[in-house]
Parts: C-alpha cells; structure tokens; sequence
C-alpha cells in the first residue's frame, strides 16, 4: 500500500509559523490529491487545504494565512502555516488518493497520515 509520514508540528505562540510536511511513500504510479485535515478536540475532522491537478482549495479560515505546495518529484506535500491562532490547535492529517502497483496490476489507494500535534498558545 502506500504509507504517509507527517512531520514538522509542535508548540507556538500565536502569530508564529510552522510548516508541515507529508511525505508519502509505497509502490506509488500516481498521485492525484493530496491533502491536510485537522481535528480539534471535541471537534469533527475538517478540510484544511487541498491540492489536485494544479488547482488548491483552503478552508475560509485559513485562506490567506496557510499555502499548501507540492512536490511531485518526492510525492510530498507542504503547508506553510502563518498568522497562527489559538483556534488553529488540532491534530493535523495529510491525506492522498491516488494509484499504486498490485503485483502485476493497479489498484487505487487513499490513505492517511499517523497525524501531527499543532498547539498555539494564546
């Protein structure tokens, strides 16, 4: 199957940065989204950013403040995060779907990271 790692959360005061990596990895053909959700405790997982084919689409609450960028080469993909807040603490997830070789064939994977803590302090 194919396997994402995530990297790059942590503490930070408020107005600080981070950037988050997602690095996937596994017999990959292709990659068509890839993606970072989060969840806030007592909250249901929501869609941050997402990019696909070129185009990028972000939650309201973060636009500009986050850019999510992709390199295809290393079948990773990044957010920057900026301007951060208190309601930005979540566990971050990327996500990717894509194909995958299965033995002699193809088969179309979607899977997830383990998750990254992003705590802000207020």
């Amino acid at each position: 199957q194919v396997q994402l790692v995530e990297s790059g959360g942590g503490l930070v005061q408020a107005g600080g940065s981070l950037r988050l990596s997602c690095a996937a990895s596994g017999s990959i053909f292709s990659i068509n989204a890839m993606g970072w959700y989060r969840q806030a405790p007592g909250k249901q997982r929501e869609l941050v950013a997402i990019t696909s084919a070129g185009s990028t689409t972000y939650a309201d609450s973060v636009k500009g403040r986050f850019t999510i960028s992709r390199d295809n080469a290393k079948n990773t993909v990044y957010l920057q995060m900026n301007s951060l807040k208190h309601e930005d603490t979540a566990v971050y997830s990327c996500n990717a779907d894509g194909t995958y070789y299965k033995g002699s064939y193809y088969s179309l994977f979607n899977s997830w990271g383990q998750g990254t803590q992003v705590t802000v302090s207020s």
